[in-house]
């Protein structure tokens, strides 16, 4: 028999606690041995629930207990999750998280820490929720060069985006509407700038890289700036504005970007709606998969966090090989990327066609009956150089009140 002790009894904590009871039996075939809860930290008192006889206040009785083979930290943030974490696996404990802070803070100390006393930290739930990912690129992709990583690794913003599309509401109406229903936080800064997304893929990036990478570097730009009118344009072409998270390799350059962007039809995540969560992986032999489901939620997260619960059960006396190394990954500049993007004007199409077609090239235009803008859509080029190119457009001085470009968006079709 393993025992567990679970830090942090909120939403995620106590639906692992609820599938550890409701399916004993099965994990435990799974397991090879039954995995017992046998301690609760929480700064609460939870009298009314299953584990009541097993909370406690004290951090020092899971360390120093040596029966305790199996801590999950689902505190979030880094403090007090970090050192604690950090205490266990230095006492020979595996831990579980599904703190994705702390992971991309943490994760390179930790995993050297994990491997150096022959435990394991495992962390599934961090990135995707319920989708198996973590898992997926250090087994079943194993022997596959990762060349891209991208997703939709935020249900707040794919749902307020999903409900400005079809909706055609303002992102301040629908952020209310997400903050009323618990999908968003008082505070939702964390998701709608970006911070969120931006964790989820320097997890990735690592993953796919194996090697350490800072989320502090990634270009990072979140949905507030999104309006209901950029997607009336997106519905005249075909698209969609997701926020995607993504890191590209190649060669010996990383990119990775954190950015609202508008997709196609045919792009697979074009049809990523609500608060569910896409991630798409592009390997050298299989090619492009595509992996779908609930990125949040009290079960379908507890059901990734008992999965690596399991799978160190599977593995108590050993390291299970996975994540990065120290060395760090510099990424690109994302001046050196290159996608298409489309541009909203204010003014009269005809006032500015030739400065647009002479500085940008051959452009697709839209142009939308009773809005006092046009927009249109360049070709493939250089970040570095569209800006360049933005910037030479607006220093022609506009007529009186004008602001000239008002959006960009970058594009991308599959």
């Amino acid at each position: 028999m393993m025992y567990a002790a679970i830090m942090g009894y909120g939403t995620i904590g106590s639906g692992v606690a609820e599938i550890l009871e409701s399916s004993r039996e099965r994990i435990a075939e799974s397991a090879g041995e039954e995995i017992r809860l046998k301690y609760v930290l929480d700064l609460r008192e939870f009298p009314d629930s299953p584990v009541a006889d097993r909370v406690i206040h004290d951090f020092k009785v899971i360390e120093e207990d040596e029966q305790v083979g199996l801590v999950v930290e689902t505190m979030g943030g880094l403090n007090p999750s970090y050192p604690f974490v950090k205490a266990c696996l230095n006492a020979g404990k595996h831990v579980i998280t599904s703190n994705k802070a702390l992971v991309a803070a943490h994760g390179t100390e930790l995993l050297q820490i994990a491997r150096k006393k022959k435990v394991n930290f495992f962390f599934e739930a961090s990135v995707g929720g319920g989708i198996p990912i973590i898992r997926n690129l250090y087994r079943c992709l194993m022997g596959e060069e990762i060349q891209e990583i991208t997703g939709i690794l935020n249900g707040t913003t794919n749902y307020i985006l999903t409900k400005m599309d079809r909706e055609g509401a303002s992102f301040e109406t629908v952020l209310k509407e997400a903050q009323d229903l618990g999908y968003a936080e008082r505070n939702p800064e964390a998701d709608v700038e970006g911070h969120d997304t931006c964790r989820k893929i320097a997890i990735l990036a690592a993953m796919a890289t194996g090697r350490e990478v800072n989320y502090e570097d990634i270009y990072t730009e979140g949905i507030t700036g999104i309006t209901d009118m950029d997607f009336r344009y997106a519905k005249r072409m075909g698209t969609s504005v997701k926020l995607l998270g993504t890191s590209r390799i190649v060669g010996d350059k990383v990119y990775a970007r954190v950015a609202p962007v508008m997709i196609g039809m045919d792009h697979p995540l074009y049809g990523v709606s609500g608060v569910y969560n896409g991630i798409l992986v592009k390997s050298d032999m299989l090619g492009t998969s595509m992996y779908y489901g609930s990125g949040a939620g009290k079960l379908p997260t507890a059901s990734a966090v008992v999965a690596d619960m399991i799978e160190a059960a599977q593995n108590k006396d050993r390291n299970v090989p996975l994540g990065w190394e120290k060395e760090p990954q510099m990424l690109e500049n994302i001046d050196s990327g290159e996608c298409c993007y489309f541009v909203r004007v204010e003014g009269e199409i005809s006032e500015y066609e030739e400065r647009v077609r002479e500085l940008f090239g051959q452009v697709e235009t839209f142009v939308l009956e009773g809005a006092d803008e046009f927009g249109f859509l360049t070709k493939s080029i250089r970040e570095g150089d569209f800006k360049k190119l933005a910037i030479a457009f607006d220093a022609v001085p506009q007529k009186e009140g004008r602001e000239g470009i008002r959006q960009m968006i970058r594009v991308e079709f599959a």
